[in-house]
């Protein structure tokens, strides 16, 4: 399983509005802007990206950090052998993404998370 990246999570009362403040201040670039999600990145090579979302629902939990994976179930066999198991998922969005959420040891709520090709 290789590791893609790391993708910090801010949370947001406008996302967009966030993201557009990014942009004019470090001049990132939206990559996707789902309403509840936006992404802003940074041009060359690494393309270091936030997350600004805000929370849906009545839940408080919100993920520090996201991971993105090339493989998720070698990675959900990984933290099963760390004798953890999922806090939440896996589960599989429309776009074909899927994901998972774990909680470290120090129990910080992790998103791992593995893009369609």
């Amino acid at each position: 399983m290789a590791v893609l990246g790391v993708v910090p999570n801010l949370p947001a009362r406008d996302p967009a509005h966030l993201a557009a403040f990014h942009q004019a201040v470090f001049g990132t670039r939206l990559d996707h802007d789902m309403g509840w999600i936006a992404c802003p990145g940074a041009a060359g090579p690494a393309r270091p990206r936030l997350q600004l979302a805000w929370q849906r629902g009545s839940g408080t939990d919100r993920p520090a950090l996201s991971i993105p994976v090339d493989d998720l179930d070698e990675a959900l066999t990984r933290l099963r052998l760390t004798g953890a198991e999922p806090a939440c998922g896996p589960v599989t969005e429309p776009r074909g993404i899927r994901r998972v959420h774990l909680r470290d040891p120090d129990g910080n709520l992790v998103n791992v998370a593995q893009h369609a090709d």
